[in-house]
């Protein structure tokens, strides 16, 4: 246990020294947020595939709960019931595109992982660095509940609970509770809780920030006490139903796969649920009365509760569709969170982009009409009107643009069609266009996925709770 203990301090004084200029102290946030006999109790687990490369390496590590799929390296780091993944490695030999540039990718790809603290933390290794291409690094990093480090190399960072850094280089920063950054590269910046940043430098910048009265009941996060608020309370209801599921060898699917679909042994799958073929249900996503059409996807973390998803649909990591109606390729961006009530459906239109880090919790009928984007809080029509625009106007803005508590600077035309090929790569990715042994995705890809588990040092002992030095290669 000592041992255990000796590894928090370590990380947390590097963080700390880290974000000296910022004058912020990690220390009074982490400080008893996990107890240290909460972190001996878990088993630790990795995915073996013929489609994924089996490299992982553990030093000294205590790895709690937590998952492995992929090319990973990891010494002195505390990892709590976190995701890695490792299913989008460049290979050696791979040309990265880059503006005008083709760099060749020298070596394999790997994830390393050095002195960082993840709890509850989804690590998505497709990151766009072009100056890190063979090395997926996270070093001297503190993540809290439910945050997304989403191919976003990270040095030296905190992260605020279900924060999102997408495709971001991130140095000596602090990102604020459910705030979303996709920025290319920042440093020794503090970003306040409840941002959603989308900057591509010299093209486009989006900016809105939440009402922090508002935020404050969905999220909460100070020293001295875990994370607070709707969020927490909403996971925390449905803890259980993933108890259950990591407590068992074998489990019944309760539902019939399609043999071109994936459903993740570690997904909560509850009662009148329909999967769809070319869909994908990633591990820990949780599904109840719902019904995925072809070419749907949830993704890790996400909940899908009494609603529809008429096909080629994107849940997003972590995001929350409750009593809802989705048409045909919508976009629901990270951590959102999307609830309608029996009485009172939410309806999106078809072709429609719900922006990362986005709110709509309505108590009465709403709906988004086909073809439109949102963004921030939404809970009637008025907040509607003022956070939503169709995706034709948005591309018609070429300045500066104002609406609600949203900033807009740039060209709207290429923001949309960047959000707009992206989902497709995203849909591609994930097997949604399979056919006839062609456009192989995730999907397909999952099917046979071989779980195995590591134990930590039993009790007793200044050992108690790490693993032992593991190496595990091809």
């Amino acid at each position: 246990m000592k041992e255990l203990e000796k590894l928090f301090d370590r990380i947390v004084q590097r963080v700390n020294i880290n974000l000296r200029e910022l004058e912020f102290d990690v220390h009074p946030l982490m400080n008893k947020l996990v107890p240290t006999s909460q972190m001996t109790k878990f088993y630790a687990f990795y995915g073996i595939t013929p489609h994924h490369p089996l490299n992982l390496v553990f030093r000294h590590s205590n790895l709690s709960g937590s998952y492995f799929l992929g090319r990973v390296r990891v010494t002195n780091s505390l990892l709590y019931k976190s995701d890695i993944r490792g299913d989008e490695l460049k290979q050696s030999g791979d040309l990265f595109q880059y503006q005008e540039f083709n760099i060749p990718v020298d070596q394999d790809e790997e994830i390393s992982i050095e002195d960082s603290f993840l709890i509850k933390t989804l690590v998505h290794n497709y990151s766009h660095d072009p100056e890190t291409l063979e090395t997926f690094f996270i070093k001297d990093t503190v993540s809290t509940h439910y945050a997304n480090i989403h191919g976003s190399p990270s040095d030296g960072c905190f992260l605020g609970p279900f924060s999102t850094v997408d495709l971001t280089t991130i140095r000596d920063c602090v990102i604020g509770a459910y705030s979303y950054v996709q920025a290319g590269e920042i440093s020794h910046l503090e970003v306040d809780p409840g941002t959603v940043w989308v900057r591509k430098p010299g093209d486009f910048n989006f900016m809105y920030r939440y009402p922090t009265d508002l935020l404050n009941s969905y999220i909460y996060f100070v020293g001295g006490s875990p994370p607070q608020g709707i969020f927490m309370d909403f996971v925390e209801d449905r803890k259980e139903a993933f108890q259950n599921i990591y407590n068992v060898v074998n489990i019944d699917v309760p539902v019939d796969v399609p043999p071109n679909a994936s459903l993740d042994r570690f997904a909560v799958i509850k009662p009148k649920t329909s999967i769809g073929e070319n869909v994908l249900v990633a591990q820990r996503a949780f599904l109840q009365n719902a019904t995925l059409g072809k070419g749907a996807n949830a993704q890790e973390n996400c909940y899908i509760i009494n609603a529809t998803l008429e096909g080629n649909d994107i849940t997003a990591h972590g995001a929350k569709i409750i009593e809802a109606n989705l048409g045909k390729n919508v976009f629901v961006g990270f951590n959102s969170f999307l609830r309608g009530r029996p009485n009172a459906r939410l309806t999106i239109g078809a072709d429609s982009i719900i922006m990362p880090h986005t709110i709509i919790d309505s108590r009465q009928p709403l709906t988004l009409p086909p073809g439109h984007i949102a963004w921030g809080m939404i809970r009637d029509a008025r907040d509607l009107e003022f956070n939503s625009m169709s995706l034709k106007a948005f591309s018609q803005i070429n300045t500066r643009f104002c609406q609600g508590r949203m900033l807009f600077e740039g060209s709207g035309g290429s923001f949309v069609s960047a959000f707009q090929e992206r989902i497709h790569h995203i849909l591609e990715a994930n097997g949604a266009f399979y056919s006839s042994n062609n456009n192989r995705g995730h999907a397909q890809r999952n099917q046979n996925i071989s779980i195995n588990t590591l134990q930590p040092y039993p009790k007793g002992g200044d050992q108690e709770g790490l693993y032992p030095t593991i190496i595990i290669q091809p």
